[in-house]
């Protein structure tokens, strides 16, 4: 069984696989109707991209086995005509014309795990009666993932610290040694700080497909085949983002004042500040556990959303408001004040974990537009 090496460096494909129709044939379906075969093969020319000596000395190499890919076809009903390794494909599959989908993927991946990056792609096409039908599936990377670099001093400050990355799906504990990278399924991830039974969340981030994201963290001192079929490329590139997040030490006077008032992704970094000012755009309403709305009329009173541009329509990018009873309520909900959105509004109050899925801010106590 043939393994080839992927550079992730090169952001280029380095194998494909196909699923060829390679020819017709009179398999009688009905009445003067003939069907198709879909035949599955590696396609044999594909290039090895080659990376640069640099890109080699800071990026990691894979290896990806292409038989152990998942490859699915099913048609339009849902009924499956294979599901397996790609290496114990039939070598032919009868199909009546219609519209299928095929798909492959390089593992199962369902909850939190290390060190496991997922490969797939979907495309559905449509096999018409006495012809070659083809479709490329590209495989990029379908999940995303954090790795942490703990700086010395974290581990002095909170000796008895546990750090764990948490999403919908579930939970990892990340070991101030870990090295690995840690994989999610696209969406939010939560980091989590036990130290000593109390439990904190440090912050919360929005993780897209393809996303490895580098957190450094630190305490505050004070081609293609041109064959005819279905073709499956392996790209191992990915969006490499960093960045540094420093714990403890206060926010050295930060949103006590509303000149100093925290922005969005500020507060986002701060869940847990009590009494302080938070600004940002009102952009939506009605909120509920899984949306947002942008757009009047709003038929909720007691919430708005906030962001960092007033243009937002994601609700991931917002903050969620709580309207509490009383003045705070009458001013700024959007049933009775259709014109405050796309204004600036500044808040103070306290920044929560999570209000209606999303961190959040309660317990208004001052607000300015």
């Amino acid at each position: 069984m043939k393994k080839v090496t992927l550079s992730k460096a090169a952001g280029a494909a380095a194998l494909a696989l196909a699923l060829t129709a390679a020819q017709s044939c009179d398999f009688k379906m009905g009445k003067d109707e003939s069907g198709g075969v879909l035949e599955i093969h590696f396609v044999q020319d594909a290039r090895l991209p080659v990376a640069e000596p640099w890109q080699m000395d800071t990026k990691a190499v894979a290896a990806a086995d292409t038989n152990e890919f998942i490859l699915s076809v099913t048609d339009s009903k849902g009924a499956s005509l294979y599901y397996g390794k790609f290496g114990a494909a039939p070598q032919s599959i009868v199909t009546a014309p219609g519209t299928y989908t095929v798909s492959a993927k390089s593992c199962e991946f369902v909850t939190p795990v290390f060190a496991c990056p997922q490969y797939g792609d979907t495309q559905v096409v449509v096999v018409k009666s006495g012809e070659v039908c083809s479709v490329t599936l590209d495989c990029c990377q379908i999940n995303s993932g954090i790795r942490l670099k703990i700086d010395p001093e974290f581990l002095v400050e909170y000796p008895n610290g546990v750090l764990f990355l948490k999403s919908a799906d579930g939970k990892l504990m990340y070991s101030y040694t870990e090295k690995r990278i840690a994989y999610f399924r696209p969406g939010n991830v939560s980091l989590v700080l036990n130290n000593e039974g109390k439990e904190s969340v440090i912050c919360n981030r929005s993780l897209e497909a393809r996303e490895v994201l580098t957190m450094y963290l630190s305490v505050a001192s004070s081609g293609s085949s041109s064959a005819a079929g279905i073709h499956v490329q392996v790209d191992t590139s990915r969006t490499w983002t960093s960045e540094n997040l420093v714990i403890g030490g206060g926010s050295s006077g930060k949103g006590k004042e509303k000149e100093d008032a925290f922005s969005v992704a500020q507060a986002k970094d701060n869940i847990g500040a009590t009494d302080v000012w938070v600004t940002g755009y009102i952009v939506g309403g009605d909120l509920s556990s899984s949306r947002c709305s942008f757009t009047a009329p709003f038929t909720s009173r007691t919430n708005v959303a906030i962001a960092a541009k007033s243009s937002c329509t994601d609700k991931e990018s917002c903050l969620s408001v709580q309207l509490s009873s009383g003045a705070v309520r009458d001013a700024l909900n959007l049933v009775d004040n259709p014109g405050l959105l796309g204004k600036q509004v500044w808040l103070k109050g306290d920044i929560v974990p999570a209000y209606y899925g999303i961190p959040g801010i309660q317990s208004i106590s001052e607000y300015e537009l």
